[in-house]
This record gives structure tokens, sequence and C-alpha cells, in this order.
């Protein structure tokens, strides 16, 4: 889990980086938008694609069982997501930007491009805070000894086949993104 944690922890960074590149690119001309989007396009889609196989090898680890669990993986599924559209909205960037030189009638200018560069940072920053978030409870669950006994218990259920002991927390509400924890603080993507 030490592992999980460390892998977790390191995609909040990485998506400032990419919202800090994005924000470059959209504030600039866009005057060759296949050479100015493409390089982080593809890096956004590169952390969309380690994210869920980090998701997936989560899934299959002991984390599900662990208190919260279920739900962390639920709220990381959509984070993945999150990034996953950000790299669609990139490559829609570029799309919007080479339509002037096709269609006589599109925009010449790269408005279109920068609302959807923007859509992608805001993307990307909700993500963002969906892994830091998952990040610090794991890690605090890890450095609590009374939570690493309960999710050894909650873990022996789970390999026993048991069901679960009813828990007394309060089921959290459906959204895409996890609910906000006040100790942290959101990464910033600067927007004009």
């Amino acid at each position: 889990m030490t592992e999980h944690t460390r892998l977790l922890g390191a995609v909040a960074p990485a998506l400032k980086d990419l919202c800090a590149e994005v924000e470059r690119v959209r504030n600039g001309e866009i005057a060759k938008p296949v050479r100015e989007i493409a390089p982080v396009s593809l890096r956004v889609q590169e952390l969309a694609m380690q994210c869920t196989r980090q998701l997936h090898g989560l899934s299959t680890s002991q984390f599900a069982a662990m208190k919260g669990g279920k739900e962390d993986l639920a709220f990381l599924a959509g984070a993945c997501s999150q990034i996953s559209l950000a790299a669609t909205l990139c490559n829609l960037a570029i799309n919007d930007r080479t339509e002037a030189i096709v269609y006589e009638d599109a925009d010449p200018t790269p408005t279109a491009s920068r609302a959807r560069l923007r859509q992608a940072g805001d993307e990307m920053h909700r993500a963002a805070t969906t892994f830091h978030g998952a990040a610090r409870r794991l890690s605090r669950r890890l450095a609590s000894a009374s939570a690493q006994r309960e999710d050894r218990h909650l873990i022996a259920q789970a390999l026993d086949g048991r069901p679960e002991e009813p828990s007394f927390s309060p089921a959290p509400s459906p959204a895409t993104t996890m609910p906000p924890d006040p100790a942290l603080k959101p990464v910033a993507c600067k927007k004009r």
C-alpha cells in the first residue's frame, strides 16, 4: 500500500505541471496548433493511461476492502475519466484551431481553442484534487495503528467472504469528484 500511496501522491503534482503547460499554450498565439498543443495532449493522455493502470492495480489489491476503499476507487475512476477528458479537450483545441485552414467560415482566431484548453485545465484541476485527497487519506490510514488494525480486520473479512459489518458512517453522495477535505489546499491552475 505504501507504493500505491506514493503513486497516488505523484499524480497531483504531475497534473499541476500539465495545467501550467496548458495555460502557457492557452496564453500564446496558438499559431501552430499541432506543434504547440499535441505534446501536452500526449502527456495528459499518457498520465490518464498511467492512472487507469494504477486504478486497476488498486482494484485488485486489498485497497477495496479497506475502510473507504470502495468509495475512493469510485472517485478515482471519475478522476481518471476527467484526465482522459482533458486529453480529448486538448485534441479538440487542435481541431478547432486547424479548422481555419480548411473552412472559409471558420473562426480564424484561437478563441475556441483557448476555451477548450481552459476546460482541460479545469478537468485536470478537479482530478488533481481527487488524487491528492485519496493519497492523503491512504497515507493517514497507513500511519495510524488503529486504522491499520481496522483495515486488517476488514481485509480478513473480505478474504473469508463474510459480509461486511454495517458501517455507521453516512453513505457518500454520488458525484464525479471527491467531497472537499478542509485540510487540503486545491491545486491551482491559473485562469484568465
